[in-house]
């Protein structure tokens, strides 16, 4: 796991949130971490965890007393394909251990780099209609509240609902049980396509596939259509000369350098948009589950994510060339569209229904707050529920009729932190003070 540097000034992944904490805690143990926390509670201070920074929000801005889990970051128990680990865990180390074991999570995100407390707690997820976050996942977890009380709370525990999707509001994650499934093999078939070609196909494709996403570049009508199927072998592996093309040369080297030029130049990003659709090329191959779920990035950004209704998003893809042409600055990442199935997890942007996810991004130093303002309006109107750790600008009034289980969240929260021990703005924000 990589160690997270240990000081009073931090700055997310992403470089658009910084804070300055006035003590920094590392504790190595529950009960050390109970003791602080009960220590808080009775002085009035407030704790915030931080993961490893990959959220956009300020969900993790620290003005107190800044909370690293990095030395409880290992393996609890494996029990079968339920595995327990300490929450400090990173994603990429967590695959790594189910590997070891034969074991893999059933579906994830494009990046392995969060915590697994964070990962969860914000909602993160992958693609494929019959999945949802990666929280629906869990069977257990066990919480420092935010009196100092040690919680173990299971799927029969009335809090079960509301700890999965947490947002750091309810207590410190320190242990959590996932079910897993026997490790799998992945096809990844990638390939070049019209967008209306992609949007025609849709309603076939989703249902026929495990995993299906497209990202669609502005300025062109060409989308790049992924689509990730089980498969019993590891038959067609990616030769090490394409991977690190594609993977590293390209998707990273070479699109920050673009992305750089782009930023100089703005008038130069619609035909570098179109030459880079036309030059996309078509690959198939074989790979680990989580190897071919997860990708290096590397190239800084700005990202909002907005969950829609899966019926909605005809709509909203035929009205962004037109939202993107009227911006007053130019648009260099492509818009990403991923699908998940529901759940039944309070505040899980997929609570109770099919759901499409709209991720708009710009390169770090861009402007994109007009951009993203845009993207939410036209997804609110919708119905719209915007991923918790990726920038959005609601407030708890406009987001307590999205979520059908939203008091009875802050019902859990009144018990579990009394105090708001865990507050910081941002929660007071979306969840009220």
């Amino acid at each position: 796991m990589t160690t997270p540097v240990i000081g009073p000034r931090w700055t997310n992944w992403g470089g658009n949130q910084q804070a300055v904490a006035t003590d920094v805690l590392t504790p190595g143990t529950v009960d050390e971490l109970a003791a602080q926390v009960k220590e808080a509670s009775g002085s009035g201070r407030r704790i915030k965890a931080v993961g490893s920074g990959h959220s956009f929000t300020a969900i993790a801005v620290a003005d107190d007393q800044r909370l690293f889990l990095h030395r409880m970051a290992g393996l609890v128990a494996v029990d079968g394909p339920l595995v327990t680990v300490q929450a400090g865990m990173q994603l990429a180390t967590l695959n790594a251990v189910l590997a070891e074991h034969g074991l893999a999570m059933t579906n994830l995100g494009d990046i392995d780099r969060q915590t697994v407390a964070g990962a969860i707690s914000t909602g993160t997820h992958g693609t494929g209609i019959e999945y949802a976050t990666l929280a629906s996942c869990v069977e257990a977890v066990k919480l420092v509240t935010g009196t100092g009380e040690i919680l173990a709370i299971g799927k029969d525990d009335p809090l079960f609902p509301a700890v999965r999707v947490g947002l750091g509001a309810l207590g410190v994650l320190v242990e959590v049980t996932l079910r897993c499934v026997e490790a799998f093999t992945l096809l990844a078939d990638e390939r070049p396509m019209a967008l209306a070609d992609v949007l025609a196909g849709l309603d076939k494709w989703i249902p026929a596939n495990d995993h299906l996403e497209f990202f669609w570049y502005p300025y062109t009508d060409r989308a790049m259509l992924k689509v990730n199927n089980r498969v019993p072998a590891h038959d067609r592996p990616l030769s090490k000369f394409r991977g690190w093309m594609d993977d590293d040369f390209l998707s990273n080297s070479v699109f920050a350098a673009v992305c750089r030029l782009g930023r100089a130049m703005p008038g130069t990003v619609p035909a570098i948009s179109a030459f880079a659709a036309r030059a996309l090329s078509a690959r198939t191959y074989t790979g680990r589950s989580d190897q071919v779920f997860c990708s290096e990035r590397r190239v800084r950004f700005t990202e909002m994510e907005y969950e829609i209704p899966r019926a909605a998003l005809p709509e909203v893809i035929a009205a962004l060339p037109g939202l993107i042409g009227g911006l007053p600055f130019k648009v260099q990442f492509p818009v990403e569209v991923r699908f998940t199935g529901p759940d039944d997890i309070w505040m899980s942007h997929g609570y109770g229904r099919e759901s499409a996810y709209i991720a708009v991004h710009q390169f770090t130093g861009v402007e994109y707050e007009p951009y993203f303002r845009a993207v939410e309006a036209m997804c609110q109107a919708l119905g719209g529920r915007p991923h918790w750790g990726k920038l959005h600008y609601r407030s708890a009034a406009d987001l307590r009729p999205a979520y059908p289980k939203f008091d009875d969240f802050v019902a859990v929260r009144d018990r579990l932190d009394p105090a708001r021990v865990f507050a910081n703005d941002y929660l007071d924000r979306v969840l009220g003070s």
